[in-house]
C-alpha cells in the first residue's frame, strides 16, 4: 500500500504540482469516472425496486417510498409529504387514489379520511436496498441450475481452448515444415469471417453428431479460436530454439518438450488467454441459445432472458442476476491480472 501511496501521489514538480501534474491527475480521474461510473450505477441500480427503475428523473442512491402500518389496514400505506391549504405540511398515509385526489389519513389518528389534490403531495422517500432482487430468483427461478452450467461450459472450454491452441501454436512457431506461414495465414483469415455466416452449418453439425440440446455443443465448436493461437505463437516466437534442442538432445520426446518446456514458459500467455476465454465463454448468449432449448441446461446469460416476458421485464432481477454473473469474470480477473501486462507486453516480441 506504501508503494502504491507514493505512486498516486508522485509529482513531477518538486515542491508544488506542476501543470503536467494537474492535467495528469484531470486525465485519470476522467478515465476512472468513464469506466467505473456504469458499474457503480449498475450494482446500485441493482437494489432498485421496479418502481425506482421507472422513476424520473432517475436517482444514483436506491431510494424507496416510506411506508407506515396504520390501524385499520391490513397492508402498509405510503407516505407523503402534503401541503395543506392554510400552508402548512403535515405527513400522511394515501388509502388510495381516485383520479386526481388523495385519499389521505393521519397515521396517529387514522379516523378521518383527508382529501388532498395529488399536485399537493410529494412522496416520503429513504434509502432502503431491495436485497429480494437477488432472494426472490434464487427461490423462484432455476438460478444456481443456470450458474453450474455456465461453470461447467466456461471451465471445460477455457482447458479444451488453453490445449488446442497451444498445441497449434507451438507447431506453427516451434516446427519448420513447408506451408506453415500459409496455415497461420489461413488461421488468421478466418477472423474476418462474420459469426452469422457459419451458424448454420455448425448448427447442422451440431444436431448430426447429436449434441443439440447438449452441452458439448456449447464446449466445442469455439474450442480453436484464431485468436488464442495468434497469441499463443506471437509468444511462443520468444522461447529460444535452443533451449528446446538441448532438451532433445537429453533425449525429451516432443510431448515431454511441449508440456514441460513450452507450457511453462508460456505461462503468461496462457493466464491471458484464459481471461480472454472466461470472458468469451461465460458472456456467451447466442450459440447457447440456438443450441439449448431444455430449461435444465440453460447458461446464466440464457437464464436471464427468462426474466424478460412479451409485456413486461422485470429489470430489478435481470439487473441483480447480472451484477451475480460479473462476479466470477471479476475474480478470474484479480487472480489473474498480474499476467496481463506481461502477457500482451511480451507478445511478438522475439
Amino acid at each position: 500500500m506504501t508503494g502504491v501511496g507514493e505512486f498516486l501521489t508522485r509529482t513531477r514538480g518538486r515542491s508544488r504540482l506542476d501543470w503536467s501534474d494537474i492535467l495528469t491527475y484531470l486525465y485519470l480521474m476522467f478515465g476512472t469516472i468513464v469506466m467505473f461510473l456504469p458499474v457503480l450505477w449498475l450494482v446500485l441500480s441493482s437494489f432498485k425496486t421496479q418502481a425506482g427503475l421507472l422513476r424520473f428523473p432517475p436517482d444514483l442512491l436506491p431510494f424507496d417510498q416510506r411506508t407506515v402500518m396504520v390501524e385499520g389496514f391490513d397492508a402498509p400505506l405510503p407516505l407523503f409529504d402534503v401541503t395543506m391549504p392554510d400552508g402548512s405540511v403535515r405527513q400522511l398515509a394515501q388509502v388510495r387514489r381516485v383520479g386526481l385526489e388523495g385519499q389521505m389519513v393521519d397515521p396517529a389518528n387514522p379516523g378521518e379520511i383527508i382529501r388532498v389534490n395529488i399536485n399537493d403531495r410529494t412522496e416520503v422517500r429513504e434509502v432502503r436496498l431491495a436485497w429480494e432482487n437477488y432472494t426472490e430468483p434464487l427461490r423462484r427461478f432455476n438460478f444456481l441450475v443456470y450458474l453450474r452450467n455456465s461453470v461447467v461450459v466456461t471451465l471445460a472450454a477455457t482447458i479444451i481452448t488453453l490445449l488446442i491452441n497451444s498445441m497449434a501454436a507451438f507447431a506453427l512457431s516451434k516446427y519448420q515444415f513447408r506451408g506453415s506461414n500459409f496455415i497461420f495465414l489461413l488461421i488468421i483469415s478466418t477472423l474476418m469471417i462474420p459469426i452469422s455466416v457459419i451458424l448454420v452449418p455448425v448448427f447442422l453439425v451440431i444436431t448430426g453428431i447429436g449434441w443439440y440440446n447438449n452441452l458439448w455443443g456449447v464446449i466445442i465448436p469455439g474450442a480453436a479460436t484464431p485468436t488464442g493461437v495468434f497469441l499463443l505463437r506471437q509468444y511462443m516466437l520468444t522461447i529460444p530454439d535452443e533451449l528446446i534442442d538441448s532438451a532433445r538432445i537429453d533425449g525429451a520426446s516432443e510431448w515431454r518438450v511441449y508440456w514441460q518446456i513450452i507450457m511453462p514458459l508460456a505461462a503468461p500467455a496462457l493466464a491471458v488467454l484464459a481471461i480472454f476465454s472466461v470472458m468469451w465463454r461465460w458472456n456467451d448468449f447466442l450459440w447457447p441459445l440456438i443450441v439449448l432449448s431444455r430449461s435444465e441446461l440453460f447458461t446464466l446469460q440464457v437464464g436471464l432472458a427468462s426474466f424478460q416476458g412479451e409485456l413486461n421485464t422485470q429489470w430489478h432481477y435481470v439487473l441483480a442476476m447480472t451484477v451475480m454473473t460479473l462476479l466470477p469474470i471479476t475474480l478470474v480477473f484479480a487472480v489473474l491480472q498480474r499476467f496481463i501486462t506481461t502477457g500482451i507486453a511480451t507478445t511478438g516480441m522475439k
